[in-house]
Formats: structure tokens, sequence, C-alpha cells
């Protein structure tokens, strides 16, 4: 029996590198680089009203702000309540699964509020030693 790539399905096990596992598509939701801010805007807010939303991520355009929405309420992470009143109210919040996902998006915050120099120092040194191999000399 080899050990292709299908070796870890056909024993039961799911591996990361295949197309169709849960953690990739995971990942894939989670990239996008507003989707963890609107997530946790949300999850200190609770309901909060679209535009009220949009001023609290500065810099999110209207539309990738709908388009985020949408797709984390087709996730199952956050709903969508419209209320019956004139003009109509429409409120965002968490679902039970949007709330779950918390832990990540916090994780993720801290990681990024104690690494962030070192990350900016990294980049730098890159930088400077990229830009001198690049110089004729």
């Amino acid at each position: 029996m080899s050990g292709g790539p299908n070796a870890e399905r056909t024993s039961g096990l799911v591996s990361e590198y295949l197309a169709d596992c849960p953690a990739r598509e995971v990942l894939t939701i989670l990239s996008d680089k507003w989707v963890l801010l609107v997530l946790g805007v949300l999850r200190k807010t609770g309901p909060i009203r679209y535009n009220e939303l949009r001023r609290t991520l500065d810099g999110i355009t209207q539309k990738v702000l709908t388009t985020t929405l949408r797709t984390l309420e087709r996730d199952g992470l956050v709903h969508r309540a419209v209320y019956p009143t004139v003009p109509p109210r429409v409120e965002y919040s968490l679902t039970e699964l949007g709330v779950s996902i918390g832990d990540i998006g916090r994780a993720l915050g801290e990681w990024s509020q104690r690494h962030h120099g070192e990350v900016a120092e990294a980049r730098a040194r890159f930088d400077e030693r990229v830009a001198g191999a690049a110089e004729p000399g």
C-alpha cells in the first residue's frame, strides 16, 4: 500500500493538507482581513446596527463590510435581525457559533499586541538586508 496523498484519509485521519480539510475551510474564513475585526466588535458590543459597526471599523468600505457580514451570516457566525419599523432597523450579532470562535480572535489579538514590535523589527532588518544586496557595488 502506498503512502500517497490520500493515505491519511483512508486511515480515518483528516490531513490539514487536503483540500477538504475542515481546518482549511475555517482558516479560509478567518484569514480575510476584516473577519476577525468584525467578530471582535460584535463580541464587545453585542447587537449593533450597520452604520455603527462601520463607524467602529476605521477604514472599512461599505461594500467590504456588507460582503463580510453576508459571508459571516452564511457561515452561521453572525445573525442579522430585521425589525419591522419605519425606516427598517437591522442589527447584527454573534450566533452561538460566532461566540465560540472568540477565543481564537482574542488569542490572535493578544499575540499581536505582544509581538508587533518584533515583527516590525524583523521586517526592517529584512528590508535593509534586501536593499543592501540590491545595491550595485
